[in-house]
């Protein structure tokens, strides 16, 4: 397996566990300092699952949104990121609030990328959006450290676990 490969695989999907002082934090850092995609689903959001009928991309009044904690959660992931002095060349998000809202509050930037969007109860088009995922994955400089705000369904295709 490719060593950018490996750290979508490696369980990266914990990085908001780590935040909070979880022991993963050494070891992700040293493998995100060498380059690579980690992946962060969206912070923490209000109650609910999947967005109410009728939500509307670009809309966030029509989506479930975070909460305080995911806000919070959110700034913890920027603020573990300059701790550990890792360079992001790039933050890719889903064109979901909640998605583009973690990456805002982390990072201060983002690119929407549809690629990254949603594709729970039959939404978007799984198996060509994993496709593009990978094939940028494959295309990926060495040493490029890039960061991709996601959901749990987008994280369990690509890495076949299922992430809290």
């Amino acid at each position: 397996m490719d060593r950018r490969a490996l750290l979508i695989g490696s369980g990266l999907w914990t990085l908001g566990s780590s935040v909070f002082g979880e022991p993963y934090a050494a070891s992700l850092s040293a493998q995100a300092s060498q380059g690579g995609v980690l992946l962060i689903r969206h912070a923490s959001t209000e109650a609910g699952l999947g967005d109410p009928p009728g939500f509307t991309l670009g809309q966030c009044s029509t989506q479930r949104k975070l909460s305080q904690a995911g806000r919070d959660e959110a700034l913890a992931i920027g603020a573990w990121f300059r701790q550990h002095r890792l360079a992001v060349q790039s933050v890719l998000s889903s064109q979901w609030c909640r998605c583009q809202d973690t990456a805002r509050l982390a990072f201060g930037h983002y690119q929407d990328w549809p690629a990254m969007n949603s594709t729970f109860r039959g939404q978007g088009q799984h198996e060509q959006q994993l496709q593009l995922l990978r094939e940028r994955l494959r295309q990926l400089p060495a040493g490029q450290l890039e960061v991709w705000v996601t959901h749990q369904v987008i994280m369990t295709g690509l890495t076949g676990a299922y992430p809290a």
